[in-house]
């Protein structure tokens, strides 16, 4: 169950894999494997169904008659134009879920295997940070209730 929790937690919010695994007392290796493993499985899934998703996004902002340059649309491109899609897959942990940052590099044309590529070696770096500092600090109150 501990494991589980961690795998999934890290499919919807990358973060939530490190701090699930700490809080279940699980060493840094499993809990990293798994918070990868989880970001890696939404990648997956969403940039194979990234196409039909975003269509579904697109007509559902057509219909409700929202902007499809909103300022932190604008940012993402930016950021996107300067960095490609190394930038989009660094900040996908930090700033987006795995989902977002999956459906944004597919709404940006990014091919498939780009996608998966840069979305792991950032699932493997943050995951290793995150699990590190949230191992380090588990002995915090946030962690024992």
């Amino acid at each position: 169950m501990k494991y589980a929790s961690v795998f999934l937690l890290s499919m919807v919010k990358f973060f939530g894999g490190p701090l699930a695994g700490a809080a279940a007392g699980l060493s840094f290796v499993p809990t990293w494997v798994l918070t990868v493993a989880g970001m890696m499985t939404s990648v997956l899934v969403f940039s194979g169904l990234g196409r039909v998703f975003v269509a579904h996004l697109q007509r559902r902002r057509r219909l409700r008659h929202k902007p499809v340059f909103t300022p932190r649309a604008r940012q993402i491109v930016r950021v996107f134009r300067r960095f490609g899609i190394g930038g989009i897959a660094f900040l996908t942990p930090v700033l987006f879920t795995p989902i977002g940052g999956t459906v944004i590099a597919t709404l940006l044309g990014v091919k498939r295997r780009h996608i998966l590529l840069h979305m792991l070696w950032s699932a493997m770096f943050w995951g290793a940070a995150f699990t590190f500092l949230t191992i380090k600090f588990s002995h915090l109150p946030i962690f024992h209730r």
